[in-house]
Protein backbone atom coordinates (compact mmCIF):
# COMPACT_ATOMS: atom_id res chain seq x y z
CA UNK A 1 0.00 0.00 0.00
CA UNK A 2 1.49 3.73 -0.89
CA UNK A 3 0.00 6.91 0.36
CA UNK A 4 0.85 10.32 0.58
CA UNK A 5 1.82 11.23 3.88
CA UNK A 6 -0.85 14.02 5.42
CA UNK A 7 -0.83 17.39 5.48
CA UNK A 8 -2.60 16.86 9.22
CA UNK A 9 -2.94 14.38 11.52
CA UNK A 10 -6.12 14.96 14.31
CA UNK A 11 -6.60 13.26 17.56
CA UNK A 12 -8.81 12.57 19.85
CA UNK A 13 -7.29 14.00 23.49
CA UNK A 14 -9.09 12.09 26.63
CA UNK A 15 -8.96 8.25 25.23
CA UNK A 16 -6.41 8.90 22.09
CA UNK A 17 -3.50 9.90 23.48
CA UNK A 18 -4.28 10.41 27.39
CA UNK A 19 -5.26 7.52 29.52
CA UNK A 20 -8.10 9.04 31.04
CA UNK A 21 -9.42 5.68 32.44
CA UNK A 22 -7.00 5.27 35.27
CA UNK A 23 -8.04 8.51 36.79
CA UNK A 24 -11.42 8.14 36.46
CA UNK A 25 -11.25 4.64 37.94
CA UNK A 26 -9.20 6.02 40.99
CA UNK A 27 -11.88 8.85 41.72
CA UNK A 28 -14.12 6.08 41.62
CA UNK A 29 -12.82 3.75 43.92
CA UNK A 30 -12.39 0.76 41.45
CA UNK A 31 -11.81 -0.12 37.49
CA UNK A 32 -15.43 -1.38 37.75
CA UNK A 33 -17.26 1.62 38.82
CA UNK A 34 -14.50 3.70 36.80
CA UNK A 35 -15.47 1.98 33.56
CA UNK A 36 -19.32 2.02 34.13
CA UNK A 37 -19.20 5.67 34.61
CA UNK A 38 -17.02 6.70 31.99
CA UNK A 39 -18.55 4.23 29.31
CA UNK A 40 -21.76 5.99 30.13
CA UNK A 41 -20.08 9.52 29.81
CA UNK A 42 -19.10 8.38 26.55
CA UNK A 43 -22.64 7.59 25.56
CA UNK A 44 -23.97 10.84 26.85
CA UNK A 45 -21.37 12.79 25.11
CA UNK A 46 -21.35 11.06 21.44
CA UNK A 47 -25.48 10.89 21.94
CA UNK A 48 -26.64 14.01 22.47
CA UNK A 49 -25.03 16.24 19.65
CA UNK A 50 -25.28 20.59 20.07
CA UNK A 51 -23.64 20.71 23.12
CA UNK A 52 -24.02 20.51 26.79
CA UNK A 53 -21.13 21.69 28.98
CA UNK A 54 -19.28 18.97 29.73
CA UNK A 55 -18.61 19.43 33.40
CA UNK A 56 -22.68 19.01 33.89
CA UNK A 57 -22.61 15.37 31.72
CA UNK A 58 -19.39 14.58 34.20
CA UNK A 59 -21.64 14.49 36.98
CA UNK A 60 -24.85 13.18 34.91
CA UNK A 61 -22.71 9.95 34.38
CA UNK A 62 -21.34 9.59 37.62
CA UNK A 63 -24.96 9.84 39.49
CA UNK A 64 -26.49 7.55 36.16
CA UNK A 65 -23.87 5.31 37.31
CA UNK A 66 -24.58 5.26 40.95
CA UNK A 67 -21.66 7.62 42.40
CA UNK A 68 -22.58 10.84 44.05
CA UNK A 69 -22.94 13.79 42.00
CA UNK A 70 -19.19 15.46 43.72
CA UNK A 71 -16.88 12.86 41.94
CA UNK A 72 -17.62 15.10 39.02
CA UNK A 73 -15.79 17.73 41.11
CA UNK A 74 -12.89 15.93 42.43
CA UNK A 75 -12.34 14.24 38.65
CA UNK A 76 -11.73 18.27 38.05
CA UNK A 77 -9.92 18.80 40.61
CA UNK A 78 -7.49 16.25 39.75
CA UNK A 79 -7.74 17.21 36.23
CA UNK A 80 -4.13 17.72 35.65
CA UNK A 81 -3.06 15.00 36.84
CA UNK A 82 -4.47 12.82 33.61
CA UNK A 83 -1.72 11.02 32.38
CA UNK A 84 -0.69 10.68 28.21
CA UNK A 85 -0.42 6.47 26.86
CA UNK A 86 2.75 5.45 26.33
CA UNK A 87 4.51 6.15 24.05
CA UNK A 88 2.02 8.86 22.91
CA UNK A 89 4.69 11.82 23.28
CA UNK A 90 7.00 9.57 21.66
CA UNK A 91 4.44 9.20 18.43
CA UNK A 92 4.23 13.17 18.73
CA UNK A 93 7.42 14.15 18.80
CA UNK A 94 8.25 12.02 15.69
CA UNK A 95 5.06 14.00 13.90
CA UNK A 96 6.23 17.18 14.67
CA UNK A 97 8.24 19.27 11.98
CA UNK A 98 6.48 16.47 9.37
CA UNK A 99 2.67 17.56 9.66
CA UNK A 100 0.53 19.71 11.31
CA UNK A 101 -0.82 18.80 14.75
CA UNK A 102 -4.41 19.37 15.84
CA UNK A 103 -6.51 17.61 18.62
CA UNK A 104 -10.56 17.48 18.59
CA UNK A 105 -12.11 16.67 21.86
CA UNK A 106 -15.30 16.39 23.56
CA UNK A 107 -14.83 18.90 26.37
CA UNK A 108 -14.85 22.46 27.29
CA UNK A 109 -12.65 24.76 26.33
CA UNK A 110 -11.31 25.35 29.41
CA UNK A 111 -10.55 21.19 30.47
CA UNK A 112 -9.74 20.56 26.82
CA UNK A 113 -7.31 22.98 26.61
CA UNK A 114 -5.27 22.17 30.10
CA UNK A 115 -5.55 18.33 29.11
CA UNK A 116 -3.71 18.90 25.72
CA UNK A 117 -1.22 20.78 27.67
CA UNK A 118 -0.19 17.67 29.45
CA UNK A 119 1.43 16.83 26.00
CA UNK A 120 4.62 18.35 24.68
CA UNK A 121 3.22 19.83 21.74
CA UNK A 122 3.06 22.63 20.02
CA UNK A 123 -0.72 21.95 18.59
CA UNK A 124 -1.66 23.98 15.53
CA UNK A 125 -5.14 23.66 16.35
CA UNK A 126 -7.33 22.68 19.76
CA UNK A 127 -11.02 22.26 18.69
CA UNK A 128 -13.16 21.75 21.74
CA UNK A 129 -17.13 20.62 21.56
CA UNK A 130 -17.61 23.81 23.06
CA UNK A 131 -16.23 26.28 20.35
CA UNK A 132 -17.67 23.61 17.82
CA UNK A 133 -20.90 23.86 19.38
CA UNK A 134 -21.65 20.61 19.87
CA UNK A 135 -20.09 16.72 20.29
CA UNK A 136 -18.55 14.50 18.61
CA UNK A 137 -19.40 12.48 16.09
CA UNK A 138 -20.92 15.20 14.72
CA UNK A 139 -19.15 16.19 11.44
CA UNK A 140 -18.82 19.90 12.75
CA UNK A 141 -15.94 19.49 15.52
CA UNK A 142 -13.84 17.73 12.61
CA UNK A 143 -14.60 19.97 10.06
CA UNK A 144 -13.71 23.39 12.07
CA UNK A 145 -10.25 21.69 12.97
CA UNK A 146 -9.90 20.87 9.08
CA UNK A 147 -10.82 24.41 8.14
CA UNK A 148 -8.57 26.22 10.70
CA UNK A 149 -5.83 24.01 9.29
CA UNK A 150 -6.88 24.50 5.61
CA UNK A 151 -6.67 21.07 5.31
CA UNK A 152 -8.83 18.92 2.99
CA UNK A 153 -9.69 15.58 4.67
CA UNK A 154 -8.42 13.73 2.11
CA UNK A 155 -5.37 15.27 2.99
CA UNK A 156 -4.93 14.63 6.74
CA UNK A 157 -5.98 11.53 9.22
CA UNK A 158 -7.39 10.75 12.81
CA UNK A 159 -6.35 9.14 15.51
CA UNK A 160 -9.52 8.09 17.42
CA UNK A 161 -9.62 6.68 20.80
CA UNK A 162 -13.29 5.42 20.80
CA UNK A 163 -15.01 3.51 18.61
CA UNK A 164 -17.66 6.57 18.52
CA UNK A 165 -15.44 8.54 16.41
CA UNK A 166 -15.85 6.38 14.05
CA UNK A 167 -19.49 7.98 12.77
CA UNK A 168 -18.33 11.37 12.34
CA UNK A 169 -14.85 10.55 10.51
CA UNK A 170 -16.31 8.31 7.90
CA UNK A 171 -18.96 11.28 7.24
CA UNK A 172 -16.04 13.50 6.92
CA UNK A 173 -13.79 11.52 4.81
CA UNK A 174 -11.13 11.16 7.35
CA UNK A 175 -9.20 7.60 7.39
CA UNK A 176 -9.31 6.56 10.79
CA UNK A 177 -6.34 4.73 13.17
CA UNK A 178 -8.41 3.49 15.68
CA UNK A 179 -5.99 3.75 18.97
CA UNK A 180 -8.52 1.05 21.25
CA UNK A 181 -5.88 0.74 24.26
CA UNK A 182 -8.95 -0.76 26.74
CA UNK A 183 -10.18 -3.27 23.93
CA UNK A 184 -13.44 -1.33 23.83
CA UNK A 185 -16.47 -2.73 21.56
CA UNK A 186 -16.67 -1.09 18.57
CA UNK A 187 -20.27 0.85 18.79
CA UNK A 188 -23.34 -1.20 16.38
CA UNK A 189 -23.41 0.50 13.39
CA UNK A 190 -20.06 1.90 13.59
CA UNK A 191 -17.95 1.58 10.35
CA UNK A 192 -14.66 0.04 11.05
CA UNK A 193 -11.41 1.70 11.09
CA UNK A 194 -8.80 1.85 7.90
CA UNK A 195 -6.66 0.30 11.23
CA UNK A 196 -7.47 -0.26 15.09
CA UNK A 197 -4.19 -1.27 17.38
CA UNK A 198 -4.10 -1.69 20.80
CA UNK A 199 -1.14 0.93 21.18
CA UNK A 200 0.07 3.74 18.73
CA UNK A 201 3.64 2.09 17.78
CA UNK A 202 1.79 1.32 13.90
CA UNK A 203 0.52 4.82 13.77
CA UNK A 204 4.07 5.87 11.86
CA UNK A 205 4.35 3.50 9.60
CA UNK A 206 0.38 3.47 8.75
CA UNK A 207 0.90 7.08 7.89
CA UNK A 208 3.99 6.45 5.61
CA UNK A 209 1.99 3.65 3.49
CA UNK A 210 3.88 0.78 5.02
CA UNK A 211 0.43 -0.88 6.82
CA UNK A 212 -3.02 -0.94 5.68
Amino acid sequence: MTTTFPKAVLFDLLTALLDSWTLWNDVAGSEERGRAWRAEYLRLTYGCGAYIPYEQLVQEAAVATGLPAAAADTLEARWLELPPWSGAQATLDALAGRTKLAVVTNCSIRLGRQAANRLQVSWDCVVTAEEAGCYKPDPRPYRRALATLCVAPHEAAFVAGSGYDLFGTSAVGLRTYWHNRVGLARPEGAPPAALERRTLDDLLPWLEGRLS
